[in-house]
């Protein structure tokens, strides 16, 4: 007997659950159509976007070398840092290894245990560990609901107070009412923070984000965050918002000041696809028109994202329904507890501005082969 025995029982409960996760390596030579990625733009494999990062890590090295605070800050650093702020509308932009961690500095510099945060109830993983490293007192508030917000606003004792949110959702890929949330932060005089990882290069003019859109660029008391992982096809995160902010996220996020910086392929990377993303803007209405096709081939209302929710309820159904897929040459999303409600384990489709109409066709026959099973399985 080991101090470590409960594992083996956790696992075989785990596995009962149809919620077993697995690593599946891809192989270079993969043909399998990708309808799982965050590759929204298509960018990830761009010859130009390529050559970024090849270009950097010539010039720099294969890493930072070192804390943003030491050594692992250089030129190109501060030049992506300028062109995602002037990009999106901002006045500054601070650089993280991941939006993980972004979202982690962000809230843990700006919250205290003197501060509220209110996060909406279906926000990202990365802002719920966000609110629990804070230390302030946190409030989750009904999904899209600004009046509950409004009323946690109104009612709270501290002076200090967040809400943080999802421009668009990952697991639903709905919208978040951003002029509404910013328009109750004001009155309220509450920060928003919004998470841009699914609507950078996917909504807005151009893809300069859901914020953009709701005509909210530059606004006072707001910040952005976003992923350099999914529309850019690199690596790495973003605050992106007053230089106040930067300032006291350089001082106060933990996750930017003891972590080794964003490697220098990766800056290469993003600041590449940000010049394509720019010249190339179509990219961005692409987005939608496929999103829209994959949602019909699946039977399932669009959304106004490009993350496509074919929801069947028992995870064991996703599970196979996602296997299925993968052997008819689809590689898919499945969405399992905990990153949905127990009963709405999914399959999660994302369009992405290179498919094909021969790859929608193609998306649309293993799709109408697998649902039409997957519901009475």
């Amino acid at each position: 007997m080991t101090a470590l025995d409960w594992l083996d029982a956790t696992a075989h409960a785990r596995r009962a659950a149809g919620l077993e996760r697995i690593v599946i390596a891809r192989t270079a030579e993969d043909e399998v159509l990708d309808l799982a990625s965050n590759d929204y733009l298509g960018l990830s494999m761009h010859p130009a976007v390529i050559d970024g990062a090849c270009a950097a890590a010539r010039r720099w090295g294969g890493g930072s070398t070192g804390s943003r605070l030491v050594t692992g800050t250089t030129t190109a650093h501060e030049r992506l840092e300028d062109d995602l702020a002037e990009f999106v509308g901002a006045e500054a932009g601070l650089v993280f290894s991941s939006g993980y961690t972004a979202n982690l500095g962000i809230v843990t510099a700006l919250a205290g245990r003197d501060a509220l945060v209110i996060s909406d109830a279906a926000s990202h993983a990365s802002l719920i560990d966000a609110c629990r490293l804070s230390r302030a007192r946190v409030a989750v508030a009904r999904h899209c609901d600004t009046d509950h917000v409004d009323e946690l606003l109104r009612e709270r004792p501290e002076q200090r107070a967040l809400v943080v949110t999802d421009s668009v959702f990952s697991t639903d890929g709905d919208l978040a009412p951003l002029a509404e949330l910013y328009a109750v932060c004001r009155r309220r005089n509450a920060v928003l923070v919004v998470d841009e990882a699914h609507g950078l290069g996917v909504r807005g003019h151009g893809g300069r984000g859901a914020v953009h859109e709701a005509g909210l660029a530059g606004a006072p008391d707001l910040v952005i965050t976003a992923t350099l992982s999914k529309a850019l096809g690199s690596q790495g995160g973003v605050v992106l918002g007053p230089a106040a902010v930067r300032t006291q996220v350089l001082h106060g996020a933990r996750t930017f000041v003891f972590d080794t910086g964003l490697a220098p392929a990766s800056v290469g990377a993003a600041s590449a696809a940000l010049t394509v993303l720019r010249a190339e803007p179509d990219r961005v209405h692409s987005i939608g028109v496929r999103a829209t096709q994959l949602a019909a081939a699946a039977g399932v209302e669009p959304t106004e994202s490009a993350v496509v929710p074919v929801v069947l309820g028992d995870a064991q159904r996703a599970v196979r329904a996602a296997g299925d897929c993968l052997e008819l040459g689809v590689r898919v999303g499945c969405f399992r507890p905990p990153s949905v409600p127990a009963d709405g384990s999914r399959l999660r489709l994302t369009a992405r501005a290179d498919l094909t109409d021969s790859d929608v066709d193609r998306a649309a026959s293993v799709l109408a082969a697998v649902l039409s099973t997957a519901v009475v399985w």
